[in-house]
């Protein structure tokens, strides 16, 4: 192989990478959502024919959560450095992505779309039991109704300073940018485990909780070993 070969090679495998990833994705995407079409069958009969407003008010936001949280995964897999980091990324990104489509699944079960229209985390409705779930969430007032953000996503700049790391950089960043995103979903998890309806909203929500919780102290301490601080809250 001659030295441009060689260099066109380099230049082409970040591409591969990232369309492989892409690729990975949307087969765990579909495999998820045929999981949840078929776990129509012990949901809980009749009675989940029409799910409470957290069990589809959960799935809606908790796809997106999970939806950006995939997408950080597959960038720090396509240039990050450190394997710890990148087996975590692994994780995030094949885990989430099959609860996502799981959770499409169900929402096309219950004729719900897939997105509320009308903004995020409408259906905490039990406000003091969300205020305290929120912990260090910083607000100046219990919402009241939807809001237009969810807790601990990055910002659209924060993606785009994370595309252009490479190495231990990105590994930082990654770290930094998924600890905040776990800890700003945490909130939703554990209201869903304990206000949906249905079975198997709730035993997802815990199994989340489980998975993240564990997810969150590795990050901490990965990010202690590199002398790095986790961000604020969003």
């Amino acid at each position: 192989m001659t030295a441009e070969e060689s260099l066109h090679d380099s230049e082409q495998s970040p591409r591969r990478r990232t369309a492989l990833l892409a690729l990975i994705g949307a087969c765990l995407l579909l495999t998820g959502f045929a999981i949840g079409v078929i776990a129509r069958i012990p949901l809980q009969h009749k009675a989940d024919a029409a799910p409470n407003a957290v069990d589809a008010g959960f799935c809606q936001d908790m796809s997106v959560h999970h939806a950006q949280a995939v997408q950080m995964a597959a960038l720090e897999l396509s240039g990050g450095s450190d394997p710890e980091v990148k087996r975590l990324a692994y994780d995030i990104l094949t885990t989430q992505q099959n609860q996502a489509g799981r959770m499409q699944g169900w929402l096309q079960l219950w004729e719900r779309p897939t997105l509320n229209p009308d903004g995020y985390m409408g259906w905490m409705t039990d406000h003091a039991s969300m205020h305290g779930s929120m912990g260090s969430m910083p607000m100046t007032a219990t919402p009241t109704g939807p809001v237009q953000s969810m807790p601990g996503m990055a910002t659209d700049a924060e993606l785009t300073q994370l595309r252009q790391l490479t190495g231990p950089a990105q590994d930082t960043l990654f770290l930094q940018l998924m600890l905040r995103h776990h800890r700003g979903g945490i909130a939703m998890v554990a209201y869903a485990s304990t206000h949906a309806d249905t079975d198997a909203v709730r035993t997802l929500a815990d199994s989340m909780n489980a998975t993240q919780q564990g997810e969150i102290q590795l990050m901490t301490q990965l990010l202690t070993a590199r002398d790095a601080t986790p961000l604020p809250m969003t």
